[in-house]
């Protein structure tokens, strides 16, 4: 799926939204290149992919992944991805599970580009809404106001959450 440039965002980029084997291993690296999570976090990520690929659609788990078209088919240079899905027993609301840019791919305006075309995805798919969770952890300021940024409300916060002094932080955002 080819989608419109925008300025800011480097050319040459496309999405795809299908899992290659390699995976696994891609969405380790880029997880891996943030330097702050924790390996039970990475452990999680690489889960999320390989759910998917054993049970398909029925695990709830879908995926955008940002390839670099200047890559070879048989290696492409994936930059960026993000897992989603939508909520049970719900008419239309979508978690987005994690939303991650390769380090060296920061600062570039691929997270932003990646986040607009996962929103008209899910508008395509009557998708009314999505939700977002993070920490409240220090490190993760520049996230939560990634998701100011791009729209998104905060709307909760859970004290001591994930452990003492993390705080789980709730971010919505309605699509229609």
């Amino acid at each position: 799926m080819q989608a419109e440039r925008e300025p800011g965002v480097p050319t040459g980029l496309f999405l795809r939204d299908r899992l290659w084997p390699q995976d696994e291993d891609t969405v380790a690296r880029i997880v891996r290149s943030s330097g702050f999570f924790s390996s039970q976090e990475l452990a999680v990520a690489v889960e999320l992919v390989s759910e998917r690929r054993r049970r398909g659609a029925a695990s709830g788990y879908e995926f955008l992944f940002v390839e670099s078209a200047g890559s070879s088919p048989e290696e492409p240079l994936t930059c960026a991805y993000c897992c989603y899905g939508e909520i049970a027993c719900t008419e239309g609301s979508y978690d987005l599970y994690w939303i991650a840019v390769d380090q060296g791919h920061r600062s570039s305006g691929i997270g932003r580009w990646l986040l607009r075309e996962l929103e008209a995805k899910i508008k395509r798919k009557n998708g009314r809404q999505i939700y977002i969770e993070t920490s409240g952890r220090p490190q993760y300021e520049p996230t939560r106001r990634f998701y100011l940024a791009c729209g998104f409300q905060h709307l909760a916060s859970y004290p001591e959450f994930y452990g003492p002094g993390d705080a789980k932080e709730v971010y919505w955002k309605r699509l229609v």
